[in-house]
């Protein structure tokens, strides 16, 4: 994953690739002292990643208890055993919400030391590379979770079963329940009724670190989001940097970060990642990723192209649209 990331941030804003063909050796990054607490605070959520995504992948849901429970309504045994493994399954829903908001939590205080001060975005990268790092493994982390909840409707149905029938369980059978406010339960119900919840997620948090940090000027960010995305491409597409991807794993990592990124890039800015005025070369990184062998390619793209505010546009050039549609 280091090798991957020996680009990331550098660059200028106009999309000519040889602006962007330098790297930033971060393999072994470690945090300067004053992002040294920025940086304790992100790896003990990131420390929790794997084992999130492990659950995820191991969801199996309650699927045929459901089933069987609505084709026997009148039969307490089952009703009672459906709920109980309805439960077992919400509790780690709740699990995987909750880890949800701690990744919001982060995500502001990784972009507020990379996006202010005095430095320009190439000393940014040169003295915050451990944060760098951090910020591209929260996307990585977000597309593949993405991903994974798409191809298991058992989530969202078991999470619609069980407030269906909370009440009903709780009042006419007296069953335990999964500990949790309506306002969670509410809050939990939109968080997965979106296809794409965790980006979702992060497009609204960066969003909002732009609205609420006013006296930063919003070119900070976009500025550091296309210079990423810009980097990547390059580093995908040019031969000379071949060797720095030693596996599909690899390739797969920069690919995804290009995606969350063009995704997070079109949502702060105002004229979207699909304009002329956009510093990203958007049609270029589609290309890139129609061109990999990765088996989970239609993902991206379909992240690109459902995930965005401004594709629906009408500026959004033909070209862009022939290649996702």
């Amino acid at each position: 994953m280091g090798n991957i990331l020996r680009n990331i941030f550098q660059g200028s804003c106009d999309d000519n690739s040889s602006n962007y063909d330098t790297f930033i050796d971060i393999q072994n990054a470690t945090p300067n002292s004053e992002d040294h607490t920025v940086y304790n605070v992100v790896s003990g959520v990131l420390g929790l990643s794997a084992q999130i995504i492990n659950d995820l992948e191991s969801y199996k849901g309650a699927t045929s208890e459901i089933r069987e429970a609505i084709s026997q309504p009148n039969n307490d045994y089952q009703q009672r055993h459906t709920w109980r493994e309805v439960c077992k399954f919400v509790i780690v829903l709740k699990r995987l919400y909750e880890y949800s908001q701690e990744i919001e939590n982060v995500v502001p205080q990784l972009l507020y030391p990379l996006c202010t001060g005095p430095r320009t975005p190439i000393e940014h990268c040169e003295s915050q590379q451990a944060l760098i790092r951090q910020f591209a493994e929260i996307l990585h982390f977000t597309l593949v979770f993405d991903g994974l909840k798409m191809k298991n409707p058992a989530i969202q149905n078991d999470f619609s079963y069980f407030r269906r029938m909370l009440q009903k369980m709780v009042q006419e059978y007296h069953e335990d329940t999964v500990e949790m406010s309506m306002d969670t339960a509410n809050r939990m119900s939109l968080f997965y009724a979106s296809p794409t919840p965790m980006l979702k997620m992060l497009s609204n948090a960066t969003t909002k670190f732009v609205a609420e940090n006013q006296s930063i000027p919003i070119e900070n960010t976009t500025h550091y989001l296309s210079t990423l995305a810009n980097i990547l491409k390059n580093m995908i597409s040019n031969p000379k940097y071949s060797g720095y991807f030693t596996s599909e794993e690899e390739i797969q990592f920069s690919v995804y970060v290009m995606v969350g990124v063009i995704i997070l890039y079109d949502h702060v800015y105002p004229f979207g990642a699909f304009s002329k005025k956009s510093n990203i070369d958007v049609t270029g990184a589609i290309k890139i990723i129609k061109s990999t062998n990765l088996n989970n390619k239609q993902h991206l793209l379909d992240a690109i192209r459902f995930s965005t505010v401004h594709y629906a546009d009408e500026s959004t050039p033909k070209s862009v649209k022939n290649l996702l549609e």
